[in-house]
């Protein structure tokens, strides 16, 4: 299993990127997805997650009206879709795959991709 995170960069305040997460994961439609963070200094948090279907997002508060959260199935994906990007949105960025069954949870981390947001 192997979740490689990649789009990350240096961008001015105001601007967008587009992250991708490509998975290779048997099965990828069976799991949620989901992108979290972590600034220097600061432990990881939740940022944004997209169910096995594609059919429900969720936000934190912090990024709601601004980024979105998606996936294809097809492509074993998932994206995040950051506009209005501010300093505080900094971060490495990680994509999280979660899947449960019968026999237990499962989660899988990717390697993180570096955003620099510039004021």
């Amino acid at each position: 299993v192997q979740l490689q995170a990649s789009g990350g960069g240096l961008v001015q305040a105001g601007g967008s990127l587009r992250l991708s997460c490509a998975a290779s994961i048997p099965s990828f439609s069976n799991y949620d997805m989901g992108w979290f963070r972590q600034a220097p200094g600061k432990e990881r948090e939740f940022v944004a997650s997209v169910n096995w279907s594609g059919g429900s997002t969720l936000y934190a508060d912090s990024v709601k009206g601004r980024f979105t959260a998606s996936r294809d199935s097809a492509k074993n994906t998932v994206y995040l879709h950051m506009n209005n990007l501010k300093p505080e949105d900094t971060a490495v960025y990680y994509c999280k795959a979660h899947t449960r069954n019968f026999l237990g949870s499962y989660e899988y981390w990717g390697q993180g991709t570096l955003v620099t947001v510039s004021s």
